[in-house]
């Protein structure tokens, strides 16, 4: 059996996700193939990494720290950007809160990062490389519309992910997966809408067209992917958690309170699910 695990990104919402990995360490639950959209990624490395209680600790200690995000950091001509990057993926996984880089570069399976190309508007599956310091490709994955400035790879420049492969669970089964689990950010009920940004988002990326192509479609790709991750869990094909409620949680949430009562029920739920879990597993 070959088990791929996929979590979806949603920023700030992906404490849930981070609950259901340390529950998955805990139980000894590893996959063989492993993709991350966005913060799906950025939390996942430390799942892979076996370092249970990372990302909580992270969330405790610097997420309602100035130095994290905020509109300064947007608006600084030098960095363009709401995250803090250097701050974010330099200072605190080589300094502060230190990743296991030996750890995640030991971890035998396979991680891809999903990316939009901003001159296609198509999604790209890019290998995580195991020893940079500097992230690059999950910064990439990472890397929000108008939030972020594009993040150059090669010859090509990218943008989050989730614009053009938000649930890459197809991915999955191109791989070679027999098994898949999903981790959801968002309400099983939950369904897209066009964001209010969009306007402004037309505007920005006027010379790409391709990529204001999939940023108009991705409501409609996003809930037609569920519909079709749905009917392939009522067939058996996959397992899904997703959160019940988000808790009020948004995308730039910073509230330590809210964010670890977010992760604590992505932590209960895995628990409670992971009978049927196994039985899944067993098929």
């Amino acid at each position: 059996m070959k088990l791929g695990i996929i979590m979806e990104g949603g920023a700030s919402r992906t404490l849930f996700s981070c609950g259901v990995a340390d529950c998955f360490l805990e139980e000894g639950l590893m996959p063989d193939y492993f993709a991350g959209v966005s913060a799906g990624i950025a939390y996942g490395v430390s799942y892979l990494s076996g370092q249970k209680g990372r990302n909580r600790k992270l969330t405790e200690l610097y997420m309602a720290d100035k130095r994290y995000m905020g509109v300064k950091y947007l608006l600084d001509r030098n960095m363009k950007s709401f995250y803090n990057i250097p701050f974010v993926f330099g200072e605190i996984p080589n300094r502060l809160l230190p990743f296991d880089y030996e750890a995640f570069t030991s971890y035998p399976g396979e991680v891809e990062a999903v990316v939009t190309n901003l001159h296609t508007g198509r999604a790209e599956y890019l290998p995580v490389p195991r020893d940079d310091k500097d992230f690059s490709v999950i910064v990439a994955s990472c890397s929000l519309p108008i939030l972020f400035q594009p993040v150059k790879i090669g010859k090509r420049y990218y943008l989050d992910g989730g614009v053009a492969d938000s649930v890459p669970f197809r991915r999955a089964f191109e791989k070679g997966c027999d098994k898949v689990i999903v981790i959801l950010t968002r309400p099983r009920d939950y369904i897209k809408k066009q964001e209010k940004s969009f306007g402004l988002a037309k505007k920005l990326y006027r010379d790409y067209p391709a990529f204001i192509k999939s940023l108009k479609n991705r409501p409609q790709s996003y809930n037609r992917c569920l519909r079709d991750l749905y009917q392939a869990e009522r067939e058996g094909r996959i397992f899904v958690l997703a959160p019940e409620d988000t808790l009020g949680v948004g995308r730039t949430e910073s509230s330590p309170q809210k964010l670890i009562a977010l992760y604590e029920e992505g932590y209960y739920q895995a628990k409670e699910s992971m009978h049927a879990l196994r039985l899944y597993l067993q098929k």
